[in-house]
C-alpha cells in the first residue's frame, strides 16, 4: 500500500495508511468534532478496513477539541437527517433500543484488537462520548490544554459507550464514580498521576510523539507484541495462577515460531 493512502473519508473520518501504521482523523473541527451516528458508523467501517498489515494506529482529531461528545441534535424532535432521534428510540421496544446502542458500541470496541495498539492523541475537550473514544484507545497521548468529561448524567443519561469498564480499570471505582456523577473536568496533570494519559506534552508537540510512540512500538517483533498484549490485557480477569499459566503458554508458541517448529 502506498504511502499516506486514503482507505475512508466520509462522515466526519479519515482513515489513512503509512505502511504499518494507520491514523484516524477525526474531520469536522467546526463543530469540536460532535459524534452522531453516521460518524459511529464511519468509525466502525474504519476499523473493518484495516489492511493487514497495520500495526498501529492513531486516533487524532482536526481543530482545538478531540470531541465535544454526542452532537446535541440527537436529542431534538427531529434528530439527525435519515436517523431516528433518541427520544423516538426511547419510545421504541426494548429489543431495539438493546440493539441500536450495541450497534453504537461497535465504533469503539475494535481499537483493542491484540493485533494492533491503538494510541489516542487528546488535545482540548474530550467529552462525554468524546472520553469514551479515548478510553477506547490501548494509550492516551494528552496535550496540556485536555479537558476530559463524563457528562452523560447530566443529561440524565449513563455512559454507554464502552468507556466504564477501561475508566474503572485505570483510575479505580471510587475516582471512576466520582469523575461520572459529578462530570466534572480532569485535566491533564490528575490524567498522567491517575493513568489516564501516557504522556502530556504541549499541544504543538501532541503529533510529534504519537509518531514517535507509534514508531517505538512497531520496532518490537509484532507477534511478541501480540502475545505480550493478549497477556497484559487478560491479566485483570485471570487469578494469579492463571496468568503463569497463560505466560508458560504464549511464550511456548514464541519460542516454537522462533525455532522454526511452530504448528
Amino acid at each position: 500500500m502506498t504511502s499516506l493512502d486514503t482507505v475512508l473519508d466520509k462522515d466526519g473520518v479519515r482513515l489513512t495508511v503509512d505502511d504499518a501504521v494507520a491514523t484516524v482523523t477525526l474531520t469536522n473541527p467546526a463543530k469540536r468534532n460532535a459524534q452522531s451516528p453516521a460518524l459511529w458508523r464511519a468509525l466502525t467501517e474504519a476499523g473493518r478496513a484495516l489492511p493487514g498489515s497495520v500495526r498501529v494506529v492513531v486516533l487524532r482529531a482536526e481543530g482545538v477539541s478531540f470531541s465535544a461528545g454526542l452532537d446535541r441534535q440527537a436529542f431534538t424532535p427531529e434528530g439527525f437527517d435519515g436517523e431516528p432521534s433518541f427520544l423516538d428510540m426511547g419510545r421504541g421496544p426494548e429489543a431495539e433500543l438493546d440493539a441500536v446502542i450495541a450497534e453504537y458500541q461497535d465504533a469503539f470496541t475494535w481499537w483493542r484488537r491484540n493485533d494492533i495498539v491503538s494510541i489516542a492523541a487528546v488535545q482540548g475537550h474530550a467529552i462525554g462520548a468524546g472520553f469514551q473514544l479515548a478510553l477506547a484507545c490501548d494509550l492516551r497521548i494528552v496535550a496540556e490544554d485536555v479537558q476530559f468529561a463524563m457528562r452523560e448524567t447530566s443529561l440524565g443519561l449513563v455512559p454507554d459507550l464502552t468507556g466504564t469498564h477501561p475508566l474503572v480499570h485505570l483510575v479505580g471505582y471510587a475516582r471512576a464514580l466520582e469523575i461520572c456523577a459529578t462530570g466534572r473536568f480532569v485535566h491533564a496533570a490528575e490524567a498522567e498521576r491517575t493513568g489516564l494519559a501516557n504522556l502530556v506534552v504541549p499541544a504543538a508537540e501532541l503529533e510529534e510523539a504519537a509518531r514517535d510512540l507509534a514508531g517505538a512500538l512497531i520496532a518490537a517483533p509484532r507477534d511478541a507484541v501480540i502475545e505480550t498484549k493478549a497477556l497484559l490485557s487478560g491479566a485483570v480477569s485471570r487469578t494469579y495462577e492463571e496468568q503463569r499459566v497463560a505466560e508458560r503458554a504464549a511464550q511456548g508458541r514464541r519460542l516454537r515460531d522462533l525455532s522454526g517448529t511452530a504448528d
